[in-house]
């Protein structure tokens, strides 16, 4: 099996309209932080001097000692108590319209064919789970590169098992693919099949 670089008249002729201009930066931008925002668990917690475990009794008197005076021992300023304007659990979670997730992720498509580092295979896929194989059939189309997205409609159990030791190389289905894979990957291979899988996804 060989793979072509995918041109942008190519990427036309599959319904995918590649952006040559600076439109979808910020969707991209945005897109990608919303991701890592939704992913962020939010369970960082501090306690406030309400809720450390600490004995509300005055230390010492508040007059004639000569120090300073205290009221309770977890105040913020001691050593072991409170934390002032700490984390608490919240969520991080920001929403994104899709017509802003489907212009980011045609503009992240866009400039991966643009820069040539978007590769179209006529299939990929291994009749055994051996991953030796994974490695030579990934580098036999693109020489070897440190890391690989490859894009299928689905994979069969065999490729698959031969894949998830390979932690530099990813495989994902068209419909599942998003805007921070594509970018985040040296070379993207894509079946013909997934290649129109993905024209259909932009024009939906």
């Amino acid at each position: 099996m060989s793979a072509t670089i995918l041109t942008a008249d190519a990427a036309k002729q599959a319904k995918i309209d590649i952006i040559t201009d600076g439109k979808g930066t910020q969707a991209v931008h945005d897109v990608v932080v919303a991701m890592r925002a939704n992913r962020r668990s939010g369970t960082a917690s501090v306690k406030t001097k309400a809720t450390v475990n600490l004995s509300g009794k005055k230390p010492w008197k508040q007059k004639g000692t000569g120090r300073a005076r205290a009221g309770y021992a977890s105040s913020p300023v001691w050593v072991g108590g409170g934390v002032v304007h700490g984390p608490h659990p919240r969520s991080y979670a920001k929403t994104t319209p899709k017509a802003v997730k489907r212009l980011a992720f045609r503009k992240a498509l866009s400039a991966r064919v643009l820069s040539g580092d978007v590769l179209i295979v006529d299939s990929f896929e291994l009749k055994e789970p051996k991953t030796k194989q994974f490695i030579s059939l990934v580098e036999s189309f693109h020489g070897g590169v440190r890391r690989t997205l490859i894009v299928a409609t689905s994979f069969t159990e065999p490729t698959f098992l031969a894949a998830r030791n390979v932690q530099s190389d990813l495989l994902i289905t068209a419909s599942e693919v998003n805007t921070e894979n594509l970018l985040a990957f040296d070379k993207i291979i894509i079946t013909k099949d997934a290649l129109e899988a993905l024209g259909n996804r932009l024009q939906g």
